[in-house]
């Protein structure tokens, strides 16, 4: 498969959004402006408050707010949390996602143009392959294969025998070919499983190929809704994407919210897709329906359209059963419709009645051969794969491995790169799994999240693995305590440079080098100790007698001050016991 463009004339290329220029084009821009208009007034049963809370729901008599930070519940948070308890009493949520995950591929789908654009430079990373010009044929992209495989295999996915491409008819002004070119027929995988984190297993359905629309730059307001007209930046077309779409396994928004976090990590882990949300690296469809308890059969479902965070795809979700419940509730029919998820107004709007499969007029592309994958091809690419989030959690946990509990489990498994650390840590340089979990999760994670340190991607601290086993180990022996390694922490974080090792993994005793150079080593010495706390009872005449009067509690006092006149350097144990025993041998 080659990746390079057919032979194209330069172009002048535009400095802003162009408008969409043929009158085919134009005709939808001015469509979607309507379609724009028409949406600020959809029905979606939502009153402004009066009282600045977004969202106020009229259903049985009652107010319901679905407030911001509800996940769908409720800004007056009880009642809303409260109301859809009561719905889900008498009916069950059937939920399903659809995932658009753009791939890590440096060139399109079909075409060599660059997927690494500035999005304030509209319009530069085209030709006339991925706009759509006449006499162009796309050729398929072989790193957009190998990447959307490996998310298959890692979905566990079995990959089809031969895959074929199809195409996806629709006329929107984002889609310049009038089509997407798309594996309808026989996607790339299919028949997988995810595991969530909380044990909960959802199937797989397929996973394909795509190519991304066009970005609709909307004028007037910040979204479609209430926007006057719409410019079209063609960067992002023909940008490759994987499709997974899900079996409607998932029973709440909470469990669609953990399924889309658990998908972006497997993702991440496997280094096809960053899941970046923000920058529409990840879109999420998410389909919901509800239907009577012990009822089997699924009812008209709701497609809301690209959710662009885990928690607005648990509100989406929660306000979509409530609103399905009150029209069955009032014996009227839920129509199969596309809504969009208004982030302001916390509710789903209106965008048009769901399109059927026949509306797409699917047909195989002529201009892409089938694709067969040889059998030892795919091996060799599931024999690259990283070790995955669900199998990490249970070797972290288990009494054989780390013997972690769940949730520092749940914490060091979050990012591949804090996991690799820790368990280089761990596993090379024989840190505690226990202290080493400890010092991570606690002063590591507490030092990148607050605003002391200089350093907040854990990607680019200064401290090694080797660096970490040797600190916990340097507490364990007693030659630094707790409080020196918390003072040493941000330097060795943000500023610190250790002599190298021979594969950058820093020398051996690089951070006892480092404690000697500032005078932090422990004082351990019994005989030094208590040379401190003759020196403090004797600076303390009053608080002596007063202990030794019976105000025992006073104790953390000189044992702090012991301490303090030690510069953290007193072992703490040793420190407290002779203390205890001077003070007692006046009484």
């Amino acid at each position: 498969m080659d990746t390079s463009c057919p032979p194209q004339r330069k172009r002048p290329r535009p400095a802003q959004p162009l408008l969409c220029t043929s009158l085919r084009r134009l005709v939808f821009v001015a469509a979607a402006a309507v379609a724009a208009t028409a949406a600020t007034t959809a029905h979606a049963f939502v009153v402004p408050s009066s009282r600045g809370i977004n969202g106020a729901a009229i259903w049985r008599g009652r107010t319901v707010y679905m407030g911001k930070g509800s996940g769908g519940g409720g800004g007056s948070k009880k009642k809303g949390s409260a109301l859809l308890q009561e719905v889900l009493e008498r009916y069950e949520a059937v939920v399903g996602i659809e995932v658009h995950a753009q791939l890590l591929s440096d060139t399109k789908a079909y075409c060599s143009c660059s997927t690494h654009y500035n999005p304030n430079v509209p319009n530069a990373n085209i030709c006339p392959v991925c706009t759509g010009e006449p006499g162009t044929l796309p050729v398929p992209n072989a790193r957009v294969v190998e990447l959307a495989s490996k998310a298959a295999l890692a979905l566990q996915c079995e990959i089809a025998a031969e895959v074929r491409y199809d195409r996806k008819n629709y006329f929107y002004p984002d889609t310049p070919k009038n089509y997407q070119i798309t594996q309808y027929t026989h996607p790339l995988g299919g028949k997988g499983l995810l595991e969530l984190p909380s044990g909960k297993m959802v199937a797989i359905t397929r996973l394909h190929i795509e190519e991304d629309s066009a970005k609709m730059v909307h004028q007037g307001s910040d979204s479609l809704a209430g926007s006057t007209h719409s410019l079209v930046d063609f960067n992002r077309a023909g940008i490759p994407l994987a499709e997974i779409v899900s079996e409607p396994d998932m029973r709440s928004g909470a469990e669609a919210a953990e399924y889309g976090r658990e998908l972006q990590k497997v993702l991440r882990y496997v280094g096809v897709s960053d899941g970046n949300m923000a920058e529409g690296s990840m879109r999420l469809d998410v389909n919901v329906s509800i239907r009577p308890k012990g009822e089997k059969a699924l009812r008209a479902k709701v497609e809301v359209k690209n959710v662009n965070s885990f928690k607005s795809v648990q509100q989406a979700v929660d306000f979509e059963v409530l609103r399905q419940a009150k029209a069955y509730d009032a014996a009227e029919p839920v129509r199969q419709e596309t809504r969009m998820w208004d982030e302001k107004e916390l509710s789903t709007k209106l965008m048009r009645v769901k399109e059927g499969e026949s509306d797409y007029r699917y047909f195989p592309e002529p201009d892409v051969p089938p694709l067969t994958l040889p059998p030892a091809l795919v091996a060799a690419w599931k024999s690259e794969l990283q070790e995955l989030p669900a199998k990490k959690r249970a070797r972290y946990q288990d009494s054989a491995g780390f013997g972690l509990d769940a949730e520092t489990t749940k914490a060091l498994t979050e990012d591949l790169n804090v996991a690799q650390f820790y368990e280089k840590a761990v596993e090379v340089h024989k840190a505690d799994a226990k202290e080493a979990a400890k010092w991570l999760i606690g002063d590591i994670f507490g030092h990148l999240n607050g605003n002391k340190g200089k350093v907040k991607d854990f990607g680019k601290i200064k401290l090694t693995p080797a660096g970490l086993a040797e600190l916990v180990g340097l507490i364990a022996e007693g030659k630094i305590t707790g409080k020196i390694a918390k003072e040493l922490l941000p330097e060795l974080l943000d500023e610190w440079v250790g002599e190298e090792g021979k594969e950058g993994e820093g020398e051996a005793g690089a951070v006892l080098a480092l404690v000697k150079e500032r005078g932090m080593e422990a004082i351990t010495d019994p005989a030094a100790i208590a040379l401190l706390v003759e020196k403090v009872m004797q600076a303390n005449p009053g608080k002596v007698a007063d202990y030794r009067a019976g105000k025992t509690k006073m104790l953390g006092f000189f044992v702090g001050m012991v301490l303090k006149e030690s510069g953290s350097r007193a072992d703490p144990e040793v420190a407290q016991r002779l203390t205890e025993a001077a003070l007692k041998d006046g009484i």
